[in-house]
């Protein structure tokens, strides 16, 4: 996704010299993906080049593009699922960058240009869900993270990676609650963060990705419940420690660091053993929750020998 700055950026915005001229690593390929990406802030009609995956695609139909932008989980914008589609018109999603840090040999600040730029983008249909019993399928636009973390060069020494959300509560009215002890913050196991699966996303149904659904970059983990796949990057920091996240640190009785699917293990307030897609009705039939949300044979050798109770 190339949100194209438009006269000159802040300072904030600038590449740092080094990273500059290390920003080579970055550059060729894809240039189809280029000019077309300038969007509206919530209505983000604006069509991605990209390829459609059809090996990591369900077979099973998407919800709707309304059902995706209008039922979101988004407390940057307050805690109803309506609050995000409803207040996100006021959010700057452009221009953007990302700061790199930590235990890597290329760190620095990086425009999300120079980020996207190398990676042909795809579309591979996941099911995401929540921690509330609930599920979408939804056609995401992006590229492995792994592809970008490793041009980085992570060292021997970075064992996870974390993320971090922007700060900004004059346009993220969520932030100006102590809902959560903001910014968000998130983090994988670097085998996780490597995994093909583990999608950077830019877009959804062929469009730029709306302010409400995590414009510009958010991630997908699709084997984990939604609060894992965090939005509107703007750090990513390499670390040899387990780093904090948002919903273990606020109730970490409810929210482990892991969030694995696992219909075996109820969330403390509610079963998560069924659920119930997203636009079949109110009172549609709920059907068994899968584990590691139906990518058991993907990611189950991931977590070999560990008790998946415990670390919930």
């Amino acid at each position: 996704m190339k949100h194209r700055t438009p006269g000159n950026p802040p300072p904030s915005a600038i590449t740092p010299r080094q990273a500059y001229f290390d920003r080579r690593l970055f550059m060729g390929g894809l240039a189809a993906a280029g000019a077309s990406l300038l969007a509206p802030p919530i209505s983000a009609k604006a069509g991605l080049t990209y390829l459609k995956n059809a090996r990591l695609s369900l077979g099973e139909p998407p919800n709707s593009y309304e059902d995706i932008t209008t039922y979101n989980n988004f407390y940057e914008f307050g805690t109803d699922k309506g609050d995000p589609a409803r207040l996100a018109g006021k959010f700057r999603a452009r221009p953007w960058s990302v700061a790199v840090a930590g235990e890597a040999e290329l760190t620095g600040t990086f425009t999300l240009e120079d980020i996207l730029k190398p990676h042909p983008l795809e579309e591979r249909i996941y099911r995401l869900r929540c921690v509330e019993a609930w599920s979408m399928v939804i056609p995401w636009v992006g590229f492995p993270l792994g592809d970008l973390l490793k041009r980085f060069r992570p060292t021997s020494r970075a064992k996870y990676v974390a993320f971090k959300t922007v700060l900004r509560p004059d346009e993220l009215p969520g932030q100006r609650f102590p809902v959560l002890d903001w910014p968000y913050v998130e983090g994988l196991r670097m085998d996780e963060a490597m995994h093909p699966l583990t999608l950077l996303t830019v877009g959804l149904y062929g469009e730029v990705l709306p302010n409400q659904n995590g414009a510009p970059l958010r991630l997908v983990v699709p084997w984990k419940y939604g609060f894992k796949s965090i939005k509107s990057i703007v750090e990513i920091r390499f670390t040899e420690r387990q780093p904090p996240t948002s919903w273990n640190r606020s109730a970490p009785q409810e929210y482990g660091f892991f969030a694995n699917v696992n219909p075996d293990v109820d969330h403390p307030r509610w079963s998560q053993a069924r659920e119930r897609r997203i636009g079949t009705g109110l009172f549609a039939a709920r059907v068994p929750t899968l584990p590691f949300n139906g990518y058991a044979e993907q990611v189950a050798g991931l977590y070999r020998g560990m008790d998946l109770r415990k670390n919930f």
